[in-house]
């Protein structure tokens, strides 16, 4: 090999660093001149569609905050509305006893709640779901796993579930409200509060009960409408019964005009007539229609006067079918002889007082 083609060959071939490592390349003014080109090119290429979006976001937040304030003062005007209208039927005298201003304004901030929270829901849900989508964000596996998920809590959490709705529908039905006493199956009283799962009520001996809205399965409502106080009145069969009628319409009339059972008794105190008669007593049915929750306090005051009159009258009250009635002229003799003995005498007077009465048919024939 010739000396020209070895030195050609030695300063072709990298002379080794120390460091054992090549010098890194250092970029020139024109690699960083044509690396901002391609950076400016790109975005102006893409401002156009960034603009777009960004304006497309800002106008369905916009839109989004402002319909659901919106919404939100429209619900509470209806609330405001609704309680309103309450007190206004509160200054009657028939609106006094029918309207609960408590029970109204609890039912309706329940259901400006239930409304607000559907309405911020609904409104912010889909605001979200508008704005991934203006982003090109498939919503598709978004959708399949919230549906998934939906189904995983709906399943762990139905009691939950089905109490809250059970709630907004008694609460949208009016089934019930603070002051009624209601009976729900699993417990009866007072409601003190009605929520969207849990219903709270006071029962007779003051205990508190609280009872799931999705436990209820049926509801006796007694604060409704009206209530009927019912008193059955038990006599003598011998009574006689134009006598006792008579009584009866006595007491009914005057308690109708008396304070305060002329307010209480919402219709005439009425003798319906006879019940039921046995052989040895009769029951007289005596109802009225009551202002509700106020049956039994009128029964109590009924048969309290009642029991006056018939005394008055001297009217016997008997305690049922099984009672046993004895004539009080005729007492009966051997009421005070007692029972014979195995070692008594057999011609003392005691045994000849028990002794059974022969009856004609057997002393005719003796004879």
């Amino acid at each position: 090999m010739s000396l020209p083609a070895v030195l050609l060959a030695a300063g072709s071939s990298p002379s080794p660093t120390p460091s054992g490592s090549p010098t890194p390349a250092v970029p020139t003014l024109q690699d960083a001149q044509e690396s901002a080109t391609n950076a400016a090119s790109w975005v102006e290429q893409n401002w156009s569609t960034w603009l777009a979006t960004g304006l497309k976001v800002l106008l369905i937040l916009v839109i989004a905050v402002v319909l659901r304030r919106v919404v939100l003062r429209a619900i509470t005007k209806l609330i405001d509305r609704m309680n309103r209208t309450v007190e206004s039927g509160e200054g009657t005298a028939l609106g006094g006893l029918l309207v609960n201003a408590e029970r109204r304004r609890q039912r309706s901030q329940a259901i400006g709640s239930v409304l607000r929270s559907v309405a911020s829901f609904v409104i912010l849900g889909t605001a979200a779901l508008t704005v991934l989508s203006a982003f090109q964000i498939n919503l598709a596996p978004l959708l399949a796993s919230a549906g998934v998920a939906g189904v995983a809590i709906g399943f762990g959490a139905r009691n939950l579930v089905t109490d809250f709705l059970s709630g907004v529908f008694m609460i949208l039905e009016d089934q019930y409200g603070v002051g009624d006493t209601i009976d729900s199956g699993v417990a009866s009283g007072e409601v003190v509060e009605v929520g969207l799962r849990v219903t709270k009520l006071r029962g007779a001996s003051g205990e508190i009960w609280y009872v799931r809205n999705g436990e209820i399965k049926r509801i006796g409502n007694l604060s409704q409408g009206w209530a009927t106080a019912g008193v059955d009145v038990t006599v003598r069969a011998g009574e006689d019964l134009d006598r006792v009628r008579a009584t009866l319409d006595e007491v009914a009339e005057k308690m109708t005009k008396e304070e305060p059972w002329n307010e209480v008794l919402w219709s005439p105190i009425e003798v319906l007539g006879l019940d039921s008669v046995l052989i040895d007593s009769m029951v007289v049915r005596v109802s009225a229609k009551t202002m509700p929750g106020k049956a039994l306090t009128v029964e109590r005051e009924l048969r309290w006067r009642i029991k006056r009159a018939f005394d008055a009258a001297h009217i016997r009250i008997v305690g049922g079918e099984t009672a046993v009635l004895l004539d009080e002229e005729t007492p009966d003799g051997t009421s005070g002889v007692a029972a014979p003995s195995a070692f008594s005498d057999s011609d003392s007077p005691q045994v000849a007082a028990t002794t059974p009465i022969a009856s004609p048919r057997s002393a005719s024939a003796g004879r």
